[in-house]
């Protein structure tokens, strides 16, 4: 399917300060970036890195004193990868790929070292395999309170569970340490969710089951289908769509995801990777 998505971001900067945006959608055989604008005002230089985790494109700004907007659209072709969940089991740590392990660790968000007695309790002796991510994300769908507000920069996923409550970051940090504590590797995936409302960057979550990272999103099931990553990470201190040096006030914030397919496809039921 193609989805013509973007964002526009404004800021007034206080001091001359320096931005990482991780705004654009990734590139992999699943997604292809079929065309893209970027508007900066004022006009500024900007620096590109692609990061190794996920192909993830980082824009560094530096901006000075006043105000700054960024203006970013494209147009996507997104190739999802559907497999059925009933054939899709859990992976040895012995036989994972090395590149893997890192997701076994807890990390700043995802304390899946404190969590082992409750996952234990809730999940231990559930079947291994993909039903038994599925059950995680629904309990965590039915427990947990959606509450924009209820959460902040300091939120772990710990917190989240003694809280029941947070937005979309924390349902995905709680499924990642969930996981972890089960001996799923499980990393955080940022993107643009088709039909997400209100419309918003958008977080969630990959495990990796069988031979491949499949996606899974403990806030909304049915926007797996149709997530666009922008960026991929132990936790979201690797995925931060904007990251500010220096002292601004964010003013604005708009961001829309638009479907150009005739037809729309419905696999919810079904295993999705887009990597």
């Amino acid at each position: 399917m193609q989805f013509n998505l973007g964002c526009q971001l404004t800021y007034s900067v206080i001091q001359p300060s320096t931005f990482i945006f991780n705004i654009a959608p990734a590139s992999n055989d699943c997604q292809t970036i079929l065309s893209e604008q970027l508007q900066i005002t004022p006009q500024l230089d900007l620096a590109e890195y692609i990061s190794p985790v996920g192909n993830s494109r980082l824009w560094r700004i530096n901006v000075p004193e006043g105000k700054l907007e960024i203006i970013y659209q494209a147009t996507v072709n997104l190739f999802n990868f559907y497999d059925n969940p009933q054939e899709i089991d859990e992976v040895a740590i012995a036989n994972l790929p090395m590149d893997v392990l890192v997701y076994l660790y807890p990390s700043r968000y995802c304390q899946s070292n404190r969590l082992w007695n409750f996952v234990q309790s809730e999940f231990g002796d559930l079947p291994s395999g993909y039903s038994r991510v599925q059950a995680i994300c629904q309990w965590i769908n039915s427990k947990l309170v959606y509450l924009p507000g209820s959460s902040n920069v300091q939120t772990s996923a710990y917190d989240t569970l003694v809280e029941r409550n947070g937005i979309c970051r924390d349902f995905a940090h709680l499924g990642i340490a969930l996981c972890r504590a089960l001996n799923i590797p499980a990393r955080f995936v940022s993107g643009y969710a088709y039909k997400l409302e209100p419309p918003d960057f958008h977080a969630c979550f990959e495990a990796f089951l069988g031979d491949r990272w499949y996606i899974f999103d403990p806030t909304k099931p049915s926007l797996s289908n149709n997530l666009i990553r922008i960026g991929t990470g132990r936790d979201a201190a690797d995925t931060s769509f904007t990251t500010i040096f220096g002292q601004v006030n964010p003013e604005q914030m708009q961001v829309f995801v638009k479907s150009l397919a005739l037809e729309e496809v419905n696999r919810e039921n079904w295993a999705i990777a887009n990597i």
